[in-house]
Order: C-alpha cells, then sequence, then structure tokens
C-alpha cells in the first residue's frame, strides 16, 4: 500500500469506526479521496473490509432495523434502498430478517393512525391512506386489515 492509500485507509476507517458503511459507499469515498484511481481504491476498500471496518451484513442489518423502528419503513422500500446502495441481494434479504415484527407493526398503525386523522374528512382518504401506506414499502394485502380497521372503526 502505497503512503496515499495508507493515508485513506487511516481516514476511512476512522470514518468507520464511528458510523457504518456499506462497501459501495466506501468504494465511492475511496475513489474520491485518490482521483478515481480505481486500483488504489480498491486496495483501500479491501484492506478496510478485512480489517472488519466495512460489513455489509453488519450495515444491511443495522439499516434495516433503523429504518423499519424510526422511520416506519416497510421491508420492501428497505429492500429496494439496500439494492440502490450496492448492498448485494442475498445481504439485503438476510437484513430484513432483523427487523423485530412486533416492533415494525405497532411502529406502523402509529404512523396510519396520525396519517388518518389527517384524511378522514376527504373522499378520497381511505385510497390515499393506501398510497401513503404502499409508498412507505409495505405490500398491500397484510396492510389491508389495519386500514379497514382504520377507516371503518366499529360502532357499538
Amino acid at each position: 500500500m502505497t503512503e496515499r492509500e495508507k493515508q485513506v485507509f487511516d481516514a476511512l476507517s476512522a470514518q468507520c469506526a464511528k458510523r457504518e458503511y456499506c462497501t459501495a459507499d466506501v468504494r465511492r469515498k475511496a475513489l474520491q479521496r485518490l482521483e478515481f484511481d480505481a486500483a488504489a481504491a480498491e486496495a483501500v476498500v479491501s484492506a478496510l473490509v478485512s480489517e472488519g471496518y466495512v460489513d455489509d451484513r453488519r450495515y444491511a442489518a443495522a439499516y434495516a432495523r433503523e429504518k423499519s423502528a424510526l422511520a416506519g419503513w416497510g421491508p420492501v422500500k428497505i429492500r429496494t434502498t439496500l439494492l440502490a446502495r450496492g448492498v448485494p441481494r442475498e445481504v439485503a434479504v438476510e437484513a430484513l430478517g432483523e427487523i423485530d415484527a412486533d416492533r415494525a407493526a405497532a411502529k406502523l398503525e402509529k404512523v396510519l393512525e396520525a396519517k388518518w386523522r389527517t384524511l378522514q374528512d376527504d373522499p378520497q382518504g381511505r385510497l390515499k391512506l393506501i398510497r401513503f401506506a404502499l409508498s412507505r414499502g409495505y405490500d398491500y394485502d397484510p396492510l389491508r386489515p389495519l386500514i379497514d380497521r382504520l377507516t371503518h372503526p366499529q360502532q357499538d
């Protein structure tokens, strides 16, 4: 490894020690710092991976947990975003298993209840709520009972 590569390695390892990054993110950062020398960037990325600073499985699992729990994203949106970030498909699918299903369901219900309060007087409110939920990355079939319960509350 050249002196410049070592400097880039040190800088990127410090960043990776503070926050998770996927291999594609680190590769892009290395390319920029090394003025688009692909061979040098690949050497730095390989060193970061072998030293344990970068791990796509760890990154994907943390990303899936965070987006599900905090942002209320569904599995479709999480998987699509991970794939767009360059995470391999099998790693992205595996990361979805890290999501706490009960916590995700509670977050989804909370988000949809808040959205429904803003839409309940709208004649197209139910349709807008469905679109909103789909845009958050949820499949329609599992959503339908929750949306039915929110939009057609039981009357005693």
